[in-house]
């Protein structure tokens, strides 16, 4: 399902992708932007996964690119950004949160040791 990066919303069209300007009709993010793209990836030369893009100074803002490929939320695990990308990374790291106050000392210790 291909959602919007900001919010997660799903975008829900007969078309391919989403026009050069297209927003989401919840939170009015652009949805033809680099952050909702499926090569777009921080640890790249552009964040980009392909080589030859250009360099595109606002992530979150409509772009013209050729290349842009909408990226598909069930697959490349959904509509996060990156903060909530983090927290799934923690998650995984400690099992898995059990109350608000987060992993604590002992979670830390079976980690790393004592």
């Amino acid at each position: 399902m291909k959602r919007c990066h900001k919010c997660g919303e799903p975008w829900v069209s007969e078309k391919k992708q989403p026009a050069v300007k297209e927003y989401c009709e919840k939170c009015s993010a652009y949805l033809h932007c680099c952050v909702n793209c499926r090569f777009h990836d921080t640890s790249r030369h552009n964040e980009c996964r392909i080589g030859t893009t250009e360099w595109v100074g606002d992530r979150e803002g409509a772009n013209f690119c050729d290349e842009f490929e909408f990226r598909d939320a069930a697959v490349e695990g959904g509509a996060l950004g990156e903060v909530g990308k983090a927290k799934e990374g923690l998650e995984r790291v400690f099992g898995g949160v059990e109350d608000e106050s987060g992993p604590g000392l002992d979670d830390f210790k079976k980690l790393f040791g004592d």
